[in-house]
């Protein structure tokens, strides 16, 4: 008897791991509708010959990201809605929002990871669904939370190959430059024009692509990390920040908190900077009406010291942002663009924003996508 049940008892763990192995090989691909539209909420100044800079606030959700082509149709529509608005030509620079590229890391997944309610609950899916691969990257993980680590770590070369695939290519089809918002990658780099994620600290990075969809320049590194990212990304150094020429003019890339300090400007204007990009990621719905939770873990930029206590989110945002900063920077205009919609349970805010020599400008809120555009 002894002998049979232990025979039973492997077979039918046997069982398990095969339909388990089987469930982990399994990558369905269901039917999504998607809302395509957008509106233009923000157009200042008139069309000429030097250009202009487009901003894209897109609303995604958890399920846009299960595959590369389904994330590509819903940017493409919003990109055929500019051009059908006229905003497109050769000189146009588009500015994508922070962490637009950073849920590629869930692309070809189990439907469980779209389904989840939270985000923690997502990462567990994810886990479950690659036990070989996030064991052979959490012995590479590094950082307070090894576990958020090894899943972009065990994903990394995918993730480096549909980022450069999906914006190159959106660049390239319709003509654009292209600030590819941002991606969390291991230090990542730019070598025979590809994107390569090797072994190091993890970096939330920036990449202009070009009108042939080519990189230009190496990611642009986050300077200083959000609260949430300090566990498991690194920090550049001021040194690295760069400026890259596009035919509107030279560009360069704050990922949304490196705008708050007046080092990144002044590192900038040295290189003769003529346009700043802003990606960013406001989290939580009704943020940018709450009181503004400050830099925490990082040093507080220098002029917000005595109103830190007495901003809304959005005030702080409009004051000692790109706002206060730009005027001073040498740049003739500059676009922050936060990533909306609801991707679990982190939800988002920020209307958008807008800085030329009149000042600040926010886009019109409310739902849905949203296209900011300067003429330059």
């Amino acid at each position: 008897m002894r002998k049979l049940l232990i025979v039973l008892a492997s077979a039918l763990f046997a069982g398990v791991l095969v339909s388990y192995a089987i469930w982990t090989d399994k990558r369905p691909v269901g039917h999504y509708l998607s809302d395509l539209r957008s509106e233009v909420a923000l157009n200042l100044g008139q069309p000429g010959e030097r250009g202009n800079l487009l901003g894209i606030q897109p609303e995604l959700f958890a399920a846009d990201y299960q595959s590369v082509e389904r994330l590509r149709l819903k940017l493409a529509a919003y990109l055929e809605k500019a051009r059908a608005e006229g905003l497109i030509n050769d000189r146009t620079v588009v500015v994508l929002p922070e962490h637009i590229g950073t849920w590629l890391v869930a692309a070809g997944e189990k439907d469980q990871v779209y389904s989840a309610h939270t985000l923690d609950d997502a990462m567990l899916w994810l886990a479950a669904a690659n036990p070989m691969k996030l064991a052979r990257a959490l012995v590479a993980a590094e950082g307070e939370q090894r576990l958020v680590d090894a899943l972009f770590r065990m994903k990394a070369t995918r993730m480096a190959g549909d980022y450069q695939a999906l914006f190159g290519g959106l660049a390239r089809e319709f003509g654009i430059t292209l600030v590819a918002g941002s991606i969390l990658l291991p230090a990542p780099r730019i070598e025979g024009g590809n994107l390569l994620a090797e072994s190091g600290p993890l970096y939330n990075v920036s990449l202009v692509f070009d009108r042939q969809g080519r990189p230009v320049g190496q990611p642009q590194r986050k300077l200083f990390p959000s609260h949430e990212e300090q566990g498991f990304t690194a920090a550049a150094g001021i040194d690295q920040l760069q400026v890259v020429d596009t035919p509107a003019g030279r560009l360069g890339v704050l990922v949304s908190a490196d705008s708050w300090y007046p080092a990144g400007y002044t590192a900038l204007h040295e290189q003769g900077v003529e346009l700043l990009a802003v990606p960013a990621f406001l989290t939580g719905n009704g943020s940018w009406s709450k009181p503004w939770r400050g830099e925490k873990g990082a040093p507080a930029p220098d002029d917000a010291n005595l109103q830190a206590d007495k901003l809304s989110e959005g005030e702080a945002w409009q004051r000692l942002a790109l706002a206060g900063h730009q005027p001073g920077s040498g740049a003739r205009a500059g676009m922050t663009v936060f990533l909306r919609g609801q991707l679990w349970d982190m939800g988002s805010d920020g209307p958008g924003l807008a800085a030329d020599a009149n000042g600040i400008h926010i886009a019109e809120a409310g739902r849905g996508a949203k296209l900011l555009n300067i003429w330059l």
